[in-house]
């Protein structure tokens, strides 16, 4: 694949989209690096954490005192934060991408408006452009929104699920 080709029809289909969609492409970026570091904290960091409540809870003599109670609530809250840190500004971001997108619907419209406004008609040539940056970034900002939507989903399931099997772990006898 020719790299210098890739970067300029990425570059073409930003100018494109207009100016809008370069920000849709920032979001999508750091949404997507938030999902790819929960997915890599469930598959390598979580496992040590849990190993450590289970060791910890374990160490004790006393499961049955409230103070005991206390320390495990304890250890469970801190699992817990740590499981769903930033899940909820991956649902923050997947719900601005479709917002960023209705801004792009927006801007182009107004570029189309300017168009016929100028040249007194409405050249369907003319009002390409506009009509291009109108629809280009309401389809990035929908594709960001949807594909992050469900790795968004599963990850809030899966520490929900991780929380509550560790808290089965941890019942007292």
């Amino acid at each position: 694949m020719d790299f210098q080709g890739a970067v300029t029809s990425i570059q073409e289909f930003l100018e494109r989209g207009g100016p809008v969609l370069t920000y849709i492409m920032g979001l999508t970026f750091v949404l997507w690096a938030f999902i790819l570091e929960r997915l890599a904290y469930f598959g390598f960091a979580y496992k040590g954490d849990r190993n450590r409540v289970l060791k910890e809870w374990g160490a004790r003599s006393d499961h049955h005192s409230r103070r005991a109670h206390a320390i495990r609530d304890q250890l469970i809250s801190e699992v817990k934060a740590k499981a769903e840190q930033n899940v909820e500004l991956i649902k923050t971001l997947v719900a601005v991408a479709p917002l960023f997108g209705l801004l792009g619907t927006v801007t182009g419209m107004v570029s189309v408006f300017d168009v016929m406004a100028i040249s007194g008609s409405s050249d369907a040539r003319a009002m390409s452009a506009g009509v291009a940056r109108a629809t280009i970034p309401t389809m990035a900002g929908m594709v960001a929104a949807l594909s992050g939507l469900l790795f968004s989903n599963q990850i809030e399931r899966l520490a929900k699920q991780r929380v509550h099997e560790l808290t089965d772990e941890l019942e007292v006898d």
